[in-house]
């Protein structure tokens, strides 16, 4: 079986996919560890202290790596693009925040109406 086609790949594939590599050659795993830490969207998975990245987070890393190397934003600005790019909207029109908050809304009636069954 060719090694692009398995479904998880090691953080060495991952950079080399990526093209992260210093001025020697040689890859830049560190890159995408620290990435890790600031990019909550980006989930290895972790088998024997070792990084499984699949297709859909490399695709997060390309991504994170076009804004920030070739866009040249900052690491604020990305979060906040990826947090924009998370937001959904539905057929009618609303976004995923407005439903949340509409959510928040209702639970907070809910709560008053429970606490005024809970007097009598």
């Amino acid at each position: 079986m060719n090694n692009d086609n398995r479904r998880y790949k090691t953080i060495g594939e991952v950079a080399n996919i990526l093209d992260l590599k210093n001025d020697n050659g040689k890859l830049n795993t560190h890159t995408i560890r620290f990435w890790e830490k600031e990019f909550n969207v980006i989930k290895p998975r972790i088998l024997n202290s070792r990084r499984y990245y699949s297709n859909e987070t490399i695709e997060i890393l390309k991504n994170i790596k076009y804004l920030l190397k070739e866009k040249g934003m900052t690491i604020k600005g990305v979060k906040n693009q990826i947090n924009l790019e998370k937001t959904t909207v539905d057929e009618n029109g609303n976004s995923n925040i407005k439903n949340s908050q509409n959510i928040k809304i209702k639970l907070k009636k809910i709560s008053r109406i429970l606490k005024e069954l809970k007097k009598y």
